[in-house]
């Protein structure tokens, strides 16, 4: 009952409008034995993602990103158990019409964190850090061997290099005017990155966006969710989201992560893989983050990565 989406132009067309999907997800549902469980769908997110009762979340994959379905459900039955903090149990994947796949997982406690950040006293928001700075340091230390076949990409220097091919462009696409983009290609050949580093797990989205907090006096993680983004390379590249949407350009938050991680990685590396991350947005990174004191790549670079 759900259309097929397989193009952007498609996608446009169907994930966006409930009208089109709650049929579809209602009738899977039914046949996951849930029919007349309450749905709810969350606001915000990549991929159409349902509440479903008060226990259960069902996260739906059209056929134009399927393998990311894959991905999740793989990645989430490896991860459980095994990190400091909660992340989803999967109940069930599998595939659905018209090339949509879903997974079926555990709704964890918690709230947003960043939601809650404004609510968050400073004292708290340092232990946050450092729980955060725990979890990762856990995530990487995980062998990814075991999901080699699904995630990407298999040869990281290529993925580099290929990333450096198009860093210019990308960020012209995002509109980043030209006094920065003339920077780029100087800036990272200056930047040494490893072409083939040690390999880690990745989240790749680790923000507060994706990380759960309990709302009470005292405030703690509570979960870990999103991984349909994952990959494996370089533990450098999970700390661009550190520094842009998890500390945001605050120093002592970025040290606390980095010191509860066990190793900092330099503010001119991080920025380099800020601009060949795959959802790289300068622009956006920009409006939101503190300005740097002189507009030049190096003092960006120690505005958003620098520990103070």
């Amino acid at each position: 009952m759900l259309p097929a989406v397989d193009t952007d132009a498609q996608w446009d067309d169907v994930v966006p409008v409930e009208e089109v999907m709650r049929p579809g997800v209602e009738d899977l549902c039914a046949r996951l034995g849930l029919r007349g469980l309450p749905l709810r769908r969350f606001p915000v997110g990549s991929q159409p993602v349902y509440a479903v009762g008060t226990r259960q979340v069902l996260k739906l994959f059209p056929g134009v990103c399927a393998e990311d379905g894959v991905a999740e459900a793989r990645v989430l039955s490896y991860l459980e158990g095994r990190l400091p903090v909660p992340t989803p149990c999967v109940y069930d994947a599998g595939t659905y019409e018209n090339n949509w796949r879903y997974v079926l997982m555990s709704r964890l406690r918690g709230e947003d964190l960043a939601l809650a950040w404004s609510r968050v006293p400073e004292s708290e928001r340092d232990r946050i850090a450092t729980e955060a700075g725990e979890t990762l340091a856990a995530l990487h230390a995980l062998d990814p061997e075991p999901l080699g076949d699904v995630l990407g990409p298999g040869d990281w220097g290529a993925f580099v290099a290929a990333q450096r091919s198009t860093a210019v462009e990308r960020q012209r696409g995002h509109g980043l005017w030209d006094e920065w983009l003339d920077q780029i290609p100087g800036f990272l050949n200056s930047v040494p990155l490893p072409a083939d580093p040690p390999r880690v797990l990745l989240h790749t989205e680790f923000m507060r966006e994706h990380l759960l907090v309990t709302p009470h006096d005292d405030w703690r993680l509570t979960g870990l969710v999103d991984f349909e983004p994952a990959m494996t390379g370089h533990a450098a590249y999970d700390f661009v989201a550190v520094g842009l949407y998890v500390s945001r350009g605050d120093p002592r938050l970025f040290s606390r992560v980095a010191a509860a991680y066990g190793h900092t990685f330099g503010p001119r590396e991080l920025l380099a893989y800020a601009l060949l991350h795959v959802h790289g947005n300068f622009p956006r990174y920009l409006r939101e983050l503190p300005a740097p004191p002189r507009p030049t790549l190096d003092s960006l670079a120690e505005t958003w990565f620098g520990t103070g």
